[in-house]
């Protein structure tokens, strides 16, 4: 059996971060007596179901590794319905009964009472048509190590060599629930069960590759009173683009100015403003700063050249740094364009030169006009003064940092992009990130997003100036940055995703490709 390739759908939300999950279990513990059954219990049974549906007929044999914690209770409750629904049912418990938390217990004494053994280690020599993987929830706080670790290895290994379904309970153990990192070593689930809501580490990081089939299940909690810590980026996203009118003209949809190609890196900023043409924007100039770049795009002559000593007579959102470089000159063009009150999109080499410039980073915080920034981890590390480590560990973190240090609509590229906005959406009585960060932080939730479209065929050249071209025509029509933002980053994975089912991918999907597929993509949904 091939491992599916991690999947989910756009009814999936919100998502919910560890606090924020530990806050709705704790309401609803508070209101049990009108929950009957309670959420351990109906986690066992939608787990169950859920095995059966990859497992059909009955009498068949499952392997279930219950763990020391609510997790392991989860996988107690399942175990017991899917003996008593004549399925053979191998459980392991890698805890202490008397440990084990008040729910997790009645769980165990569940399983107790049905006579059947409890073992302390997985089998040698045996077969299973099922793992189920309850050992670990997103409660972990510390690598895995020991017999869990083992225990980790030897579920793998059964799967992989029988080719048989693995299915985690709530996220693969030893994944972070809120991170996606990999805690010393962790289950390669073929499918996962969320319970209540989606976790950020199924989303992003390590996670995707480790999760397989995601699906998730509210246990009857109303998803409407679950808060909203953050959410997935979906085909909604389209709505934001209204369809056009009949009597429109090239000026409705606004200009477009890339700034960028210092010598030996002029297709940047060409492969930036294609997108922005291709996106839609009804005009858009192209800046090229080296000395060798051409004043023509043979292959796209609707692209009009600027020189550098005019960048800023033309109005319009402003794209700068597909290749820019870091000169001198490209430091004092940033500060102008910085000092400026026209819409900024900020990428690559412009985000290095403010991050190594503190009078940059304070021209950057105190912009009142949208400044949105594209940054790769890298260059976010860079930007927060961190290590890159420290970025990818908490990307979601990291995101809502950049946010509010500098004022900005932000996504942090990578498995899983996050999208996020500061704590107050940049403007006139909030012109500083330390301002911003003292908006309450229920003013504006959600903060962030994920974004689940997108393939590892997107890494190659050129993918970031595409994005960056993308959103500034999305800008450039006038849609609000959030949702712009928002838009250009679902769309840019939607269509690398659409050329990779249509046979076109991974390998060798191009910058060019992307640009013309999320064109496609546009015309037929918003005609």
């Amino acid at each position: 059996m091939s491992r599916p390739q991690p999947s989910l759908t756009p009814s999936y939300a919100p998502l919910l971060r560890t606090a924020a999950l530990r806050r709705v279990e704790a309401e609803a513990a508070a209101a049990r007596p009108a929950l009957r059954p309670g959420l351990m219990e109906r986690a066992g049974l939608a787990a169950a179901e859920t095995a059966r549906d990859l497992l059909g007929d009955r009498g068949r044999r499952v392997l279930v590794v219950a763990g020391p914690g609510n997790n392991g209770g989860d996988a107690f409750e399942a175990a017991v319905h899917l003996r008593n629904g004549f399925h053979r049912v191998t459980l392991v418990f890698a805890g202490a009964a008397e440990k084990l938390p008040a729910d997790a217990a009645a769980a165990f004494r569940k399983w107790q009472a049905t006579g059947a053994p409890l073992l302390g280690d997985i089998p040698e020599n045996e077969t299973w048509d099922l793992v189920i993987d309850g050992l670990f929830g997103v409660g972990l706080t510390r690598p895995l190590a020991g017999r869990h670790a083992d225990l980790v290895a030897r579920m793998n290994a059964i799967a992989a060599a029988a080719r048989i379904p693995l299915l985690a309970l709530d996220v693969p153990s030893g994944i972070a629930g809120d991170t996606g990192q990999v805690m010393g070593a962790a289950v390669h689930a073929t499918h996962t069960l969320a319970f209540i809501a989606l976790k950020p580490g199924l989303l992003t990081l390590d996670g995707p590759d480790y999760c397989g089939e995601v699906r998730c299940v509210d246990l009857g909690l109303d998803r409407a009173a679950l808060g909203t810590d953050g959410e997935l980026l979906s085909a909604d996203t389209l709505d934001a683009l209204r369809p056009r009118p009949r009597n429109f003209h090239k000026g409705n949809a606004g200009n477009v100015i890339v700034v960028g190609g210092a010598s030996g890196m002029t297709g940047a900023p060409l492969i930036a403003a294609r997108a922005a043409l291709k996106v839609g924007a009804g005009k858009v100039f192209v800046i090229p700063l080296g000395s060798d770049a051409p004043m023509l795009d043979l292959l796209q002559p609707e692209l009009m050249f600027r020189a550098p000593r005019v960048a800023l007579d033309e109005d319009g959102v402003t794209l700068a740094g597909p290749g820019m470089g870091q000169d001198k000159a490209a430091a004092a063009l940033l500060r102008k364009l910085l000092a400026s009150e026209r819409t900024l999109v900020l990428d690559a080499d412009e985000l290095n030169l403010i991050a190594a410039q503190k009078p940059l980073q304070s021209l950057a915080a105190k912009r009142t006009a949208p400044t949105l920034m594209t940054p790769h981890p890298a260059e976010a590390a860079r930007l927060l003064n961190v290590k890159t480590a420290a970025v990818q560990a908490d990307r979601v973190a990291s995101a809502c940092a950049l946010a509010d240090r500098y004022a900005s609509f932000i996504v942090l590229k990578g498995n899983g992009s996050v999208v996020a906005r500061p704590a107050a959406t940049p403007g006139p009585k909030t012109r500083t990130a330390k301002a911003a960060a003292k908006v309450q932080p229920g003013d504006d939730a959600p903060r962030w997003w994920i974004n689940p479209s997108g393939n590892p065929g997107m890494a190659s050249a050129g993918m970031g100036d595409a994005l960056g071209g993308l959103l500034a025509g999305l800008l450039a029509q006038g849609l609000p940055p959030l949702a712009a933002l928002q838009l250009a980053v679902w769309l840019h994975g939607a269509a690398a995703d659409e050329l990779c089912a249509a046979g076109m991918g991974p390998w060798g999907i191009t910058a060019s490709d992307v640009i013309e597929q999320a064109r496609l993509i546009l015309n037929r949904q918003r005609r």
